[in-house]
């Protein structure tokens, strides 16, 4: 019996009481070798959930929310048995290791490694790898586990992956077709890398409007781990791209993140080198925009990384790319899995050092600018916080009465009178780098090739006058909320419009069906002055609702709106309330128009801001069925950024135009312009670059023509537009606006028409501006708004909802919905 049980120590001693016996492989579970097909968003989440069954002592899994289609979202928690014990000392250790928890660390030995998978939902192969990664490191890295915990998200963006997934296996052959036209390789719009909203949710880690992402950060800043990889994929002709990442290279980014980058790829190389696998590093792929999935982390602190595989949405299970290559399902998924197991290895074999270069990343006391103010509208500013309390970002009020610094309105130095409302932001936080990426007037670019928009400064997103100053400015906890006053019986009541909750307050007024006017010039009553755009509530325009003032008085107080009482028709400066320049807002039937031909992306941002902001009806109506809708039934027709040339034929434009004569409206954003530029009947016309620049560009070198054509782009920079206030569409603007410009299309001024925003200088307050694309903007429209019939059409040449975070440009196109025009009939 001794002899017996020495032959057990010596055959299972050194393997660790869980091994791959008591463990299910993916293929066991889902019942096909994995990769031979897609795995639906729910398999693989059951393939996690059997895991942690299995293992309760090595695997933790938990749900952090749910996606717009009601999936879960999950997170699973890997580690040694005596790490998943002390799973919330480890996280708290870390937290107190960067100051966002009071105490000091116990131990500063166990890496915390974060790997988010599929994010984009048709880039599909990376959920499989996430199953896959999960068996490995349970049955083969058992010893990398001892000093590390590995949380794994499978599946970030399930909404998006179950349309792809269930598309491809609806759409497949059997056996699966390599022929790239075959038409299981084109999806069909939008396609399956967006989430329900259309959201690309690798560029909202920031911004944080989509719910996914609100509910991830919750748990990412309650871990702050130490090394977050975000999984891809690419085109079909593509091989693998990991880290280090490529120039610019935000400033914030310290040496240690930038070295310990390229020794992750040496060690990914290894493995990929051995099999004889491509690769490629250090091109493409940037750390400079702070809302990737890579950058976010790394300005948190991390190592942040992408990993991208070829394949994409057009891979499907197999497909023939250019190189005469089949490229597989099991491929992709292969080596996501080597890249994330690698890092894993790395971490284990670098914890100590990761995390005391972790922590001293938190030291923040060689920022420039120690403190930023901020002053102006109430509802903005507390816009502004939502946004700073989901990062855990803290900031106070100021006790100063005046600052200097660099004034974000001129771009200079100078100063600024403020009072106890003014925000103060200060750098010296554990985020505080992260406040500097956000915050500063203009990031540091040290290269003009870079992947997304090189301008975001919050300041001109949220339309506030700002400091930033090299001293620490005075503050102390914020002020609490004023209580909302609770009306009283009067002749009517007055809001103030200036800002996105103005806008909801409307729309939840139209909602209840009550008569509401707005002002189109100042006027004083009760001593009070109101400004153009006001909104006027009186009891004898609302005689048929019931309950009239208990049902206001509700609205407002859900609304958290503020209502000015007036006791009489008559004003104490004209106009009066029955004037003719005080208008009813006509409760407007909106249309948007999606499918084929319009952006995802742009359709996207319009009908979430419809649903998730302005909390006001939307009807989609598809491209496809534009020819036999009946465009009688609505007022307004939003023209997403897209391509209409297929949609536009010539009696479809005619359909349109007959219809705007009538009293319609159509509000064109970004792209949609182009459907009427230098068109017969209207006054938009493009304004293009000189002949003898594009001559200079044709002799320039092939080597240097990427470089040499940045001249030419405009890529995500800030202006100063002029505006015209006193149009209904720039109502609650001041006589100025900054804009974000995505690109270098510019259109001249309307001849006939209202120039409502327009550029009058070139200069660039922040971002990235090539000199010939600068050369054709000055004197360029913004905004505009040009009639036709009894109709308009609204050009918005600059996208206000891009990525829903450019707060400030969002009343624009409300006003041009309920203001613009308005003309107030029944349908």
């Amino acid at each position: 019996m001794q002899k017996l049980i020495l032959v057990l120590i010596v055959v299972f001693g050194s393997f660790p009481l869980t091994t791959a016996q008591t463990i299910s492989s993916p293929s066991d579970f889902l019942g096909y070798e994995i990769g031979t097909q897609f795995s639906r968003n729910h398999q693989v989440i059951d393939y996690f959930k059997t895991v942690e069954k299995q293992v309760p002592n090595q695997v933790k899994l938990e749900t952090y929310g749910k996606t717009n289609e009601r999936r879960g979202l999950y997170l699973a928690y890997i580690s040694s048995e005596e790490n998943i014990k002390n799973l919330e000392t480890i996280r708290e250790n870390n937290l107190k290791n960067i100051g966002l928890l009071d105490g000091e660390s116990s131990a500063d030995d166990i890496a915390i490694v974060w790997l988010s998978y599929n994010v984009h939902g048709n880039e599909a192969s990376s959920s499989e790898a996430a199953m896959l990664t999960l068996f490995k490191l349970l049955t083969e890295k058992q010893e990398w586990l001892k000093n590390t915990v590995v949380i794994i998200d499978p599946s970030m963006n399930p909404d998006g992956r179950d349309r792809y997934i269930n598309w491809y296996n609806e759409t497949a052959s059997q056996p699966y077709d390599i022929d790239r036209q075959a038409s299981e390789h084109n999806e069909p719009w939008p396609g399956g890398r967006p989430n329900h909203y259309l959201f690309d949710l690798n560029r909202d880690w920031v911004w944080a409007s989509q719910v996914e992402t609100q509910q991830r950060l919750e748990v990412y800043n309650k871990w702050m781990p130490h090394v977050h990889v975000d999984f891809h994929e690419q085109g079909i002709n593509e091989p693998y791209y990991f880290a280090p990442a490529a120039e610019p290279f935000h400033e914030v980014i310290t040496d240690w993140q930038r070295d310990f980058q390229t020794e992750i790829g040496k060690n990914h190389a290894k493995y990929f080198d051995a099999e004889g696998w491509l690769f490629f590093t250090r091109e493409r792929f940037d750390l400079f925009y702070p809302s990737y999935g890579d950058t976010y982390p790394t300005f948190m602190g991390a190592m942040g990384m992408t990993y991208e595989q070829g394949g994409h949405g057009m891979a499907g299970l197999g497909i023939f790319n250019d190189e005469g290559h089949v490229l597989t399902l099991v491929e992709r998924l292969t080596h996501h899995t080597t890249s994330g197991l690698s890092t894993v290895e790395m971490a284990s074999k670098n914890a100590k050092q990761l995390n005391t270069e972790f922590a001293k990343f938190f030291d923040n006391s060689n920022l420039k600018y120690k403190s930023y103010v901020l002053k102006g509208n109430e509802d903005k500013l507390n816009s502004l916080k939502t946004l700073l309390n989901k990062h855990h970002i803290t900031f106070e009020n100021a006790t100063a009465s005046k600052v200097s610094g660099m004034n974000y309105a001129t771009g200079k130095q100078g100063s600024l009178n403020i009072d106890s409302r003014a925000l103060v932001v200060h750098a010296n936080q554990p985020k505080g780098k992260m406040v500097k990426a956000l915050f500063e007037p203009n990031a540091k670019l040290s290269d003009s090739l870079t992947y997304d928009i090189t301008a975001w400064s919050l300041p001109y997103a949220y339309g506030l006058e700002a400091m930033a100053s090299t001293t620490k400015i005075p503050s102390e906890e914020l002020l609490s909320k004023k209580e909302l006053q609770t009306l009283t019986d009067t002749y009517g009541y007055v809001s103030k419009w200036n800002s996105m909750d103005d806008a909801q307050f409307l729309a939840a007024l139209l909602k209840h069906n009550f008569k509401v006017r707005f002002t189109e010039k100042p006027f004083t009553s009760n001593n009070n002055k109101f400004e153009r755009g006001s909104l006027i509530i009186t009891k004898g325009d609302n005689k048929h609702i019931k309950n009239f003032l208990e049902t206001l008085n509700t609205i407002a107080q859900e609304q958290a709106q503020h209502l000015t009482q007036i006791n009489s028709g008559f004003s104490q400066t004209t106009p009066d309330i029955g004037s003719p320049d005080i208008k009813l807002v006509n409760n407007q039937k909106v249309a948007v128009l999606s499918g084929e031909g319009t952006s995802s992306l742009s359709y996207g941002e319009v009908w979430h801001f419809f649903e998730q902001q302005l909390h006001y009806p939307l009807t989609s109506i598809n491209t496809d069925d534009f020819g036999s809708i009946n465009l009688d039934k609505y007022h307004v027709l939003i023209l997403p950024n897209g391509n209409y040339r297929k949609v536009f034929t010539e009696d479809n434009m005619t359909k349109l135009k007959d219809w705007v004569r009538a009293g319609g409206k159509v509000i064109a954003i970004d792209g949609a312009l182009r459907s009427f530029a230098g068109k017969d009947n209207f006054s938009l016309n493009y304004k293009k670059q000189e002949d003898d620049v594009k001559k200079k560009d044709n002799l320039t070198a092939y080597a240097d023509r990427e470089r040499e054509y940045s001249n030419n782009l405009i890529t995500g920079a800030i202006f100063n537009a002029k505006v015209d206030n006193t149009h209904p569409m720039a109502f609650g603007y001041d006589d100025n606006y900054f804009t974000l410009k995505l690109g270098s299309t510019a259109y001249s001024l309307l001849d006939s028409g209202y120039n409502v925003a327009y550029l009058n200088n070139t200069k660039v307050y922040s971002g990235f501006a090539g000199q010939n694309a600068l050369k054709s903007l000055d004197q360029t429209l913004v905004f505009g708004e040009e009639h036709m019939g009894n109709g308009s059409f609204i050009y918005m040449v600059d996208n206000t909802l891009f990525r829903s975070f450019w707060e400030n440009g969002k009343l624009f196109l409300v006003n041009s919905i309920f203001m613009v025009n308005n003309n107030a009939y029944e349908l």
